[in-house]
Order: structure tokens, then C-alpha cells, then sequence
């Protein structure tokens, strides 16, 4: 009877009970969303700090491994603001990592600063126009990430103070991401061991998030060298064994076989160092290959078939071979659970308003790089991305195919790891070559400002999720453990002896810094980097207007005419 009773009573409370649980639950959404509108109030009242520090990164123009005046700007703006540094981290000079609060979780947030060859380009100039011929420039667009993160996370540190919220913020820098030269040694060093999650943010045309496989390849980055001995070229060629003769031989091997390669790999090369003079045999030279695939066993497979290759060549031409790994990235996988959050943040940010002027550089930009379309900036937002499916798509000689690959990244590295998303947002233009100066032209006018304010904002409320939904990262683990490696264990492709290749451009960055150095930008006298250069906004040549004016007369009609036949 008497626990007849207890039961009873139970069940009269109960209502009562979930209904309390239930109080409780709005309550904390409704102060989750009240934090996440100030740390979107915060970034718009910084969006001035977040031009000026995508301005001057843009303005240093700085490659891989060398980007020396980004680390000095970055890191004593951090340390200004309160984050503890580490310096020189992995053994790279210009790597760091900031940190800041205490506690769990860790949270990781970086973003790539190294710039392309041969990119220099006056923002704002919707034809090819460097700064400096020849120099390097941000055709990529990685002078813009680091603005974003920095706002981002200055905006929930002031609320993580004021609501004495526990959590640490890790910033952190993809150093000669170009190179796919560092992710895979912090990794290995252990910097991201005790790391609960990871956001990265990558500049792309729309803001937008993905999840599992995106459909790219992981790569090996080697180089080969070939030593052979000296000779007079003409005098006595007899007794000189051509390096160069091995490199050739090695490139003409391996484009031979390319036929009989899977459909997947992607392979690419430039020699590195072909001899001194013509009249002097060659005893040295060196071939620099990227090794692209799908997957973990079938880069290494490239790779050594790579080594066969460079092997015979030294064979053929009485020659030595040794090689060395620069770099290494396994294909992206990204975590579901994390961009799930994060698309519903980006839903409510929205897309920046563009005006007439960035869609007139846009597409005046399109026309004059032949792009696919002449369709201006992004007006909606992407869908979430689904991961592409690893299962067999077609039989080739009776062997299953996967999806075909492309470029890489080495942030897959931290992503196999650890749960990791990758952020895009929209400073960019869309349907330019990619690696090249035009990527440059959006980079330091208000097309990057706004979207790096606009992904700041996503970033900002997705950081609050992850500090006030314990259960995100919780079920984001359960995601990364019992489906992303489940069946696929992480590997790295450096060994513990390879050393991060810290000598890489610094020739070209002697050469060039120098002349860059005048340019730097200075926001102390100048607004923007585009009012310091003296440049128009836009500045488009009248054929250029004239074009984009007669697509717009062409896409308006085109879109009457659509709508006419649906009315019919």
C-alpha cells in the first residue's frame, strides 16, 4: 500500500515535473539566442577591425613557410587582446597558437595565411593589374580568414567573461597551406591532442557548411634528387653523368604512366633545380611532385610507384636518388553533427546585401576570366552539403570507381583527428580559375569585408552552441568514432624523421619583399587599402561595363521569356 502510494504521488508530480524541465529547457534557449544576437552586435561593431586586419594581410603578400610580418601583426594583436601565445610551434618560425579562458571544452579555431606566385593584384581591378609585377599575391584569398576568426572569437571572449562561461579558445594559423606543408606535423607533435572540436574557415563564393567526405583528394608532396657528376658539356660529355638527364627521364617515365593510372589520381610536377649553366653537365637537379588520390592506401600506392620510377631513371642514367616528403593531407571528412549547428546559424545570418558596384566588379571580373556564368555575386544561400558517397559509382575494367577528386587540403589532417567543419563564406568571386591573381581581385575591397562579417557572425553563434550545448560535442564525437572512423583509421603520411620544409620560398620572398614593403597598408592614415592604393571602386574598363551591361538586357529577357511560357 505504501508503495501503491509513492507511485500515486509520482505520478501526480509528474506533469508537474516535465513541465518545470521543460521551463528549464526554454529558459537556457532563450538566453542561448539572447548570447548569440550580442555576439552578432559585437562582430557588426568590430566589422572596422575585421577590414583592417584582412586589408593588411592582404597587403603583406607573404608565401608559404615566410610569412613573417603576418606572424609579427598576428600574434602581438592576440597578445594584446589577452590570449597567451606559443611561438614557433612544430618548429616552424611563423606558426603559433593563441589561447585564451580555461577549462573544457577546447575549441580550435584557424584559418590559412599563406598567398600564391606570380597573384599580385590591385584589389578592385577587374583586369590584370599588380602591385608588383611578378610578386606574390592572395589569389586564394587566405588573407581573409584570420579577420574573421579573430572578431569572431573577440565577440564571444567578452561574453564568455561577463556570463563566466568555462572553455579555453585555441587560434591557430594554416601555415604554407599551399604547400599542404604543416597541418600533418601539428598533428603528429600533438597540438591538437586535447582538442574537443575544430572550426576552420575557408574563403569561398557562398557561406556555407559541409559534412563527411567532400569529394577531394589527399596528396603526398616530394622531391626528388638526382645527383649524378659534372662534366665539360662539350670537351668531354663522357664523363659526366647528367642529374638533369634523370629528371627528364623520370617525368617522361612517369607521363607515360599516367595511362594506366586509375581515373582518380591527379599528379603534377616542376623541376625545382635544372643544373647551373649549359656547358657544364648537370650533377645535381631536383623534381618536385604532387601525388593526389582518394584515399589513404591508394596515395601511398602513387607515391611508390613514384619512387619505382625515379629509381629507373637514376638506373638509366648512372645516377643517385634520394627524396624527401615537403608535405602531406588525407582527403577532408568533415563532422555532421558540427555542421548541422553551424547551418542553422548561417540560415539566420543570411547573405550580405551586395550593391552595384560589387556586382559590377563581379561579374565584369567573370566576363574578363571567361567564367562558366556571368551571374554576379551568390543571392541564396547554398544547402547544407552531403557528403559524397564513397560507394563504387561505375565499373572501369571491372573494378568499382569512386567519385573523381580534385584539390586537397591539410586541414584533413586535424579533421581526421578530431570532429572538424569547414566554414566557407562569401568573399569571393564566383567562377574564377582558382591559384591565380584574379582570386585576388574581391580579396581587400568590401566584397571580403562584408563576407568576413558575415561569417564571423555564423562563427560566433556556432562557438556559443559548442560552449553552451554540451551535447553537441558529445554527439559530435559519437559521430566521429562510430561512423567517420569506424572502418578508417588515420595514418599519417610523414614519417616521425621528416621536418617541416621551412627553407621553401624564401628565395622568391628575398626577392620580393623589398619591393612589396612600400605597399604595406597603413590603417592609421588610410581608411581602407583601396583609399591608400588610390583606387576607384570598381574600376572596370568601358568594354568590361558594356558587357556586363548587355548580359544583364541578356539574362532579363531570357528570364521574361521564362516566365511568359509558364503563364502560357
Amino acid at each position: 500500500m505504501k508503495n501503491c502510494t509513492k507511485l500515486v504521488v509520482a505520478l501526480l508530480l509528474l506533469p508537474a515535473l516535465l513541465f518545470g524541465q521543460s521551463k528549464k529547457a526554454a529558459k537556457s534557449g532563450d538566453k542561448i539566442e539572447k548570447l548569440k544576437q550580442e555576439a552578432v552586435a559585437s562582430v557588426e561593431a568590430n566589422k572596422d577591425m575585421a577590414q583592417q586586419i584582412n586589408d593588411m594581410l592582404f597587403s603583406f603578400a607573404e608565401l608559404g613557410f615566410q610569412e613573417e610580418e603576418s606572424f609579427k601583426y598576428l600574434t602581438g594583436l592576440l597578445e594584446k587582446e589577452g590570449f597567451t601565445v606559443q611561438k614557433g610551434i612544430a618548429g616552424i618560425p611563423t606558426a603559433w597558437i593563441a589561447t585564451w579562458g580555461s577549462g573544457k571544452p577546447l575549441i580550435a579555431i584557424g584559418s590559412d595565411i599563406d598567398c600564391i606566385p606570380k597573384a599580385s593584384q590591385k584589389p578592385g581591378v577587374a583586369y590584370k593589374d599588380p602591385i608588383v609585377d611578378g610578386a606574390p599575391g592572395h589569389g586564394e584569398g587566405h588573407n581573409s580568414g584570420q579577420a574573421l576568426n579573430i572578431v569572431a572569437v573577440l565577440a564571444v571572449k567578452k561574453l564568455m567573461e561577463r556570463e563566466k562561461i568555462p572553455g579555453t579558445l585555441m587560434l591557430w594559423p594554416g601555415v604554407a597551406e599551399e604547400l599542404v606543408g604543416t597541418k600533418a606535423f601539428y598533428v603528429r607533435d600533438g597540438y591538437f591532442k586535447n582538442v574537443d572540436a575544430c572550426i576552420f574557415t575557408h574563403v569561398g563564393n557562398n557561406l556555407g557548411v559541409s559534412w563527411g567526405d567532400n569529394g577531394n583528394n589527399g596528396l603526398v608532396s616530394v622531391k626528388f634528387n638526382f645527383e649524378g657528376q659534372a662534366a665539360h658539356a662539350a670537351g668531354a660529355p663522357w664523363r659526366g653523368r647528367s642529374a638533369l638527364d634523370a629528371v627528364e627521364l623520370m617525368n617522361v617515365g612517369w607521363n607515360f604512366r599516367r595511362e594506366h593510372l586509375e581515373l582518380t589520381q591527379r599528379s603534377h610536377y616542376v623541376v625545382s633545380d635544372g643544373g647551373d649553366q649549359p656547358n657544364v653537365v648537370p650533377s645535381k637537379a631536383s623534381v618536385w611532385y604532387y601525388f593526389r588520390e582518394r584515399t589513404y592506401p591508394k596515395i601511398k600506392k602513387l607515391f611508390e610507384t613514384g619512387v619505382k620510377i625515379a629509381e629507373g631513371a637514376a638506373m638509366m642514367t648512372d645516377t643517385k636518388v634520394s627524396y624527401e616528403i615537403l608535405g602531406s593531407a588525407w582527403p577532408v571528412h568533415t563532422n555532421r553533427v558540427i555542421a548541422a549547428a553551424a547551418y542553422e546559424n548561417i540560415k539566420k545570418v543570411g547573405l550580405p546585401t551586395w550593391t552595384e558596384e560589387d556586382q559590377l566588379l563581379a561579374r565584369a571580373s567573370q566576363i574578363e576570366l571567361q567564367a562558366p556564368r556571368i551571374n554576379g555575386l551568390a543571392t541564396k544561400l547554398d544547402s547544407m552539403g552531403m557528403p559524397t558517397s564513397s560507394a563504387p559509382v561505375v565499373m572501369m575494367g571491372g573494378q568499382a570507381m569512386t567519385p573523381m577528386g580534385g584539390g586537397s587540403d591539410d586541414i584533413a589532417d586535424i579533421s581526421w583527428s578530431l570532429p572538424t567543419i569547414v566554414l566557407r563564406y562569401p568573399s569571393n568571386i564566383p567562377g574564377l580559375p582558382g591559384h591565380h591573381w584574379a582570386n585576388a581581385i574581391s580579396m581587400a575591397t568590401p566584397i571580403a569585408h562584408k563576407g568576413v562579417v558575415y561569417g564571423a557572425k555564423a562563427e560566433a553563434m556556432t562557438l556559443i552552441d559548442l560552449l553552451m550545448k554540451p551535447e553537441i560535442i558529445k554527439e559530435a564525437w559519437v559521430y566521429y568514432k562510430d561512423e567517420q572512423t569506424k572502418d578508417i583509421k588515420y595514418e599519417p603520411l610523414i614519417s616521425p624523421k621528416e621536418q617541416p620544409a621551412i627553407y621553401l620560398n624564401k628565395k622568391i620572398m628575398t626577392e620580393f619583399k623589398p619591393k612589396l614593403e612600400p605597399f604595406y597598408y597603413d590603417p592609421s592614415k588610410y581608411k581602407t587599402y583601396l583609399e591608400q592604393l588610390g583606387i576607384t571602386y570598381p574600376t572596370v574598363r568601358d568594354d568590361q561595363r558594356e558587357a556586363v551591361k548587355k548580359q544583364l538586357e541578356k539574362d532579363k529577357s531570357s528570364a521574361a521569356k521564362v516566365s511568359s511560357s509558364r503563364t502560357e
